[in-house]
């Protein structure tokens, strides 16, 4: 069992610093929790700088949940996330009948995340 945390947009890390200790996760919310296809709180990625910062060389994942897309990941991997949650970028222009852009969505976001570290 593994134990994690979520942080709203309007919540600072600053209010996480005394639980870093007891967790394995931290879920960043780069939108309001509660309806799909949000915009991307672009604010969140100064928060995800600060986190990667106080976790120092702690082995604790940073998740991004919301607005993930080709366009985001990479700014998100930059500033030290490591687990990226991605729903409405994935099911873009596919269906049932139609499935082949999910993995092609699914493609690029990773293709996008992962060139920072092939660089």
């Amino acid at each position: 069992c593994k134990a994690g945390l979520a942080l709203n947009p309007g919540t600072g890390v600053e209010d996480i610093d005394y639980l870093l200790d007891m967790v394995d996760l931290v879920c960043v919310m780069t939108v309001n929790p509660g309806f799909g296809g949000q915009k991307f709180i672009h604010s969140q990625i100064e928060k995800v700088k600060k986190l990667r910062a106080m976790i120092g060389d702690r082995p604790i994942h940073i998740e991004i949940d919301g607005g993930v897309t080709p366009e985001t990941a990479p700014l998100v991997v930059d500033a030290g996330a490591d687990v990226l949650v991605a729903g409405s970028a994935v099911f873009k222009g596919g269906s049932v009948d139609n499935p082949a852009p999910y993995g092609e969505n699914i493609r690029a976001i990773r293709t996008a995340a992962t060139h920072l570290q092939a660089a």
